[in-house]
């Protein structure tokens, strides 16, 4: 079947960022014998745009990176590319979207134009963002955009989405505290930057914990380093960790609060505070009108609570309205795992959930 080969052709050439010439040739040379007229708005995008004559029309889109991992796997399509590897499942997404320009291309009749977005730099700086500053999807008038992302751990060939959150916003947090290093004997001749740092924790843990249950939010430390010997005061502290949250008011709200909590910390220790935080990518929200009108035309499953992982399809919603969804995977490895691989047989239903939804919106 010539989607399975797709995707395994895609699995053995991953490329990272912008930089995917094999992929790209690939999609054109798939994509050049259909009626569709293709372009590229940006380094490593592709477009095809299929013109029924409307006057509007609506967006699939498939992320095209893949990510530097060494792939452990030994089937007959591993990748080809030595410390690179579709670990996340954009082979897979390729695949559908190129399935779904072949059926595309045997219909005579659409109520919309379509526009079919193959995009980089999913992993790394959100080339989403860059996507809709080349001004693309008003050239198209692209009234909706909509993707789907390969999920582990969901009911294996089921789509599945939920209004308003879906995907959460992320910023990495990092942290520096610094003391002054003094014989543990002697406390008062030093500044404990370990003990300012379990404070630092202590009190950041509390405020998000403050927060209604109801509010959809994660903040915690997977790293904390201090000191270098067993009787002598701290004179460094490393923290890292990570935000995530949906609504742009608590994300900044626990923002602007571990940086208060460090200033704090900064008068009642006599240490220096150093926060470090990125912005990250802003949280994928379906908006509630496009949720009820895709499910009234096409159906799905509604996820109980949302993913705290990013995706940055959330830069297409800040532009147009968007939708996202996940293809179930079953029991399948972990996303970005060096042995990451799903049952290819999802791919057909990607594949018709995108087609369904492309005749009937």
């Amino acid at each position: 079947m010539q989607l399975i080969q797709d995707r395994r052709t895609l699995h053995q050439i991953p490329e990272l960022d912008r930089n995917l010439p094999e992929t790209m040739d690939y999609l054109k040379n798939s994509l050049e014998p259909l009626g569709c007229r293709l372009f590229s708005p940006m380094e490593g995008a592709l477009c095809a745009f299929f013109d029924f004559g409307c006057k509007d029309a609506i967006a699939f889109r498939a992320d095209a990176d893949a990510l530097p991992i060494t792939e452990r796997n030994t089937c007959g399509y591993v990748s080809i590319h030595p410390g690179k590897m579709h670990a996340c499942g954009h082979d897979g997404h390729m695949a559908i979207l190129l399935e779904l320009a072949r059926r595309l291309n045997k219909k005579e009749d659409l109520p919309h134009n379509v526009l079919l977005v193959f995009q980089p730099a999913e992993e790394t700086t959100g080339g989403a963002r860059d996507l809709c500053a080349t001004g693309v999807f008003q050239t198209y008038h692209v009234a909706a955009i909509f993707g789907l992302h390969i999920w582990p751990g969901l009911e294996k060939g089921l789509i599945f989405s939920r209004r308003n959150e879906m995907m959460s916003r992320s910023c990495e947090v990092k942290v520096d505290i610094y003391g002054k290093a003094a014989h543990i004997a002697k406390p008062w001749e030093g500044v404990d930057a370990l003990a300012a740092g379990v404070e630092f924790y202590s009190r950041v843990r509390a405020m998000e914990a403050a927060l209604p249950k109801k509010v959809f939010r994660l903040l915690n430390f997977g790293r904390f380093q201090s000191g270098t010997v067993c009787n002598a005061l701290s004179a460094h502290t490393h923290m890292e960790g990570s935000l995530r949250a949906f609504q742009d008011d608590i994300f900044y709200t626990l923002r602007t609060g571990i940086v208060s909590i460090g200033k704090e910390l900064e008068r009642a220790f006599g240490c220096t505070v150093s926060v470090d935080m990125n912005d990250g990518y802003p949280a994928v929200i379906n908006p509630p009108e496009l949720h009820a009108h895709v499910r009234r035309a096409v159906g799905f499953f509604e996820l109980d609570a949302p993913s705290m992982t990013t995706e940055d399809f959330s830069w297409y919603q800040r532009s147009l309205p968007g939708m996202f969804f996940f293809l179930g995977a079953g029991d399948a490895p972990a996303l970005h795992a060096d042995n990451f691989d799903f049952d290819e047989d999802i791919l057909e239903k990607g594949a018709d959930f995108f087609e369904e939804l492309a005749v009937q919106f």
